[in-house]
C-alpha cells in the first residue's frame, strides 16, 4: 500500500469519533481506515488522526477538499501523512526550542 493514500489530519474536536470521520472523508473516495490518537495515559483524544484511502489519487482529492474545511466547529488540517522516520523525536524538538 502507498503511503500516498494515507493522510493526516489535524485540529479535530476532541469529541470527534472514528465514524464521524469516515462519513465525511468518504465523500472524497473509498476510506479503508481511520484511526484517531488516543493519549495512552489519559485515554482522551490527541486532537489528530490518519486516515487512509483505497488510492494516492482519492488521498490527494480529500487533501483539496478538506484542507482548511471546517468539521465539528474546527479548521482541520489534510495533509498527506509523512512517514514516522522522517519527523524528528521529541527530545530533538524540545532542545531546538529552548536554544532559540
Amino acid at each position: 500500500m502507498s503511503n500516498q493514500a494515507r493522510l493526516f489530519v489535524g485540529n479535530l474536536s476532541y469529541r470527534t469519533m472514528e465514524n464521524d470521520l469516515q462519513d465525511f472523508f468518504s465523500q472524497a473516495g473509498v476510506v479503508t481506515s481511520v484511526s484517531i490518537m488516543y493519549d495512552k495515559f489519559t485515554g482522551r483524544s490527541r486532537g489528530f488522526a490518519f486516515v487512509e484511502y483505497g488510492s494516492s489519487d482519492d488521498a490527494n482529492k480529500a487533501v483539496e477538499m478538506f484542507h482548511g474545511k471546517e468539521f465539528q466547529g474546527r479548521a482541520l488540517t489534510v495533509n498527506v501523512a509523512r512517514p514516522r522516520e522522517e519527523r524528528p523525536s521529541a527530545s530533538t524538538g524540545a532542545q531546538q526550542d529552548a536554544a532559540q
